[in-house]
This record gives structure tokens, sequence and C-alpha cells, in this order.
């Protein structure tokens, strides 16, 4: 499948690699190959965010649930969707809030985020996988348990954090999180349905570097151009 994790990330997760649910995680989606399921993204991109985001240069957690269903639209960053593919609704509102809150220009038809994620900005999806057109259909293999020790993780061994969490699932992982040593802020997911329930007007963005610049951490460059990363 052709998966790889960057080396750092490799070494801070090696107990949960060598854990039986992992294995079972992997033969399922070896299995799902050999039955003929489209998985999404492609094994090379399944830890697209941990390869993008090394876990020395983590600044920031974005999490989402699953990857996008659709053809060509997930590659393993959340909310993200590769050069030349449609910005789904709720990434189009993350871009709202952006030019809200920062009053900067987003781009219109553009939605890679790999430039964030360079930047120390990890946007992990809670499941790392999703069978074509059937979301949340990986969601109980096993990922929730390694995405889950990801952020106990990253809560555990770093200081000065930003978490933002976006809607209900999202916010359960707070659990995880010492909120001692990091900031964690939460708003309503920024789907359609519920952006205007308080998302719109979260002003996560500036908030976030506002923390950063405080812990003399360098602000996101939240401001993305058509012609990024």
């Amino acid at each position: 499948m052709d998966v790889h994790i960057e080396e750092g990330w490799k070494l801070a997760l090696k107990d949960e690699f060598r854990q039986d649910y992992f294995r079972d995680i992997v033969e399922f989606l070896k299995n799902e190959k050999k039955s003929g399921k489209v998985i999404y993204p492609p094994g090379s991109l399944i830890f697209n965010a941990f390869n993008t985001t090394p876990f020395h240069a983590v600044k920031l957690v974005i999490l989402g649930q699953d990857p996008y269903h659709g053809p060509g639209q997930a590659h393993g960053l959340s909310f993200s969707v590769p050069e030349g593919i449609k910005p789904p609704p709720s990434l189009v509102n993350i871009f709202k809030e952006i030019r809200a809150d920062l009053g900067v220009d987003m781009p219109v038809g553009y939605g890679n985020l790999t430039y964030w994620a360079k930047q120390g900005v990890l946007l992990l999806n809670a499941a790392l996988t999703v069978r074509a057109n059937e979301p949340l259909s990986h969601a109980g293999i096993g990922w929730m348990r390694f995405t889950d020790a990801v952020i106990k993780l990253l809560s555990d061994k770093k200081e000065h954090l930003v978490f933002l969490l976006w809607g209900k699932f999202a916010q359960e992982k707070q659990v995880l999180i010492n909120g001692g040593k990091h900031l964690v802020l939460k708003a309503a997911h920024p789907s359609p349905f519920s952006a205007d329930k308080g998302f719109f007007g979260c002003r996560h963005f500036s908030r976030a570097n506002e923390y950063l610049a405080k812990n003399g951490i360098d602000p996101i460059n939240w401001q993305l151009t058509d012609n990024q990363p």
C-alpha cells in the first residue's frame, strides 16, 4: 500500500504500531483492497498529515472526523482537498471566517491546505481512511484509538499547542488534552448546517496566533493563494 510515516512520528508512536489493534487496522485495509473496495485516500497519503507536519514541528491541531469520500477529494489532510478539486462547503465556510477574522483575501475554487500543514498545523482526521462513497465506513476499525493516542501524546509531550475543536465530535476529544498546558478553542462545526450556530464569529484564527505569539512561537500565516503550496 506504499504507506510510510515521518521518522519523528514513527518513533513517538512506536508503541501504538506494535499493538494488536493497529495490526488489525492494517489487515482490514488489506482485505478491503483484496475484495475490490476503493479506499480514500491512496495508501501513500494515509499519513500525509504526519509527513507534512513532522512531530517536532506541530504548533496547532485541527481535528476532522474522517476523510472526504468522493473521487479525488481526500489527500490525508483534514478539511483539505487537492488542487483542482472544488472546496467542499465546510472549507468554504472556514475561508469565510478567516476573511472576517483577519481581513485577508482567500481563494475561490482552491482548497489545498498543505501550506498550513508545512507551517505546523496538523490537519488530523480521527479516522485516516474511508470506503468510497460511504462516510464513516472505517470509523470503527481502530483508527479512533490510534488518533486518540496521537492527541494525548501531543498534549503530554509538548507545551503551548493550540487545539481547534469544531463540532460535538471534535469537542469530545477535549478529555485527552491538558488545558493547563495548551489552548483549546471550541466552536460549532463549519458545516453549512451549523456554521451560523457559533463557528462564524469564533475568531479562532486570530486567537490562535495571539496565543502562539505570546508564547514565543511563530504564528500561522492563514492566508492562501491559488498558487500554493
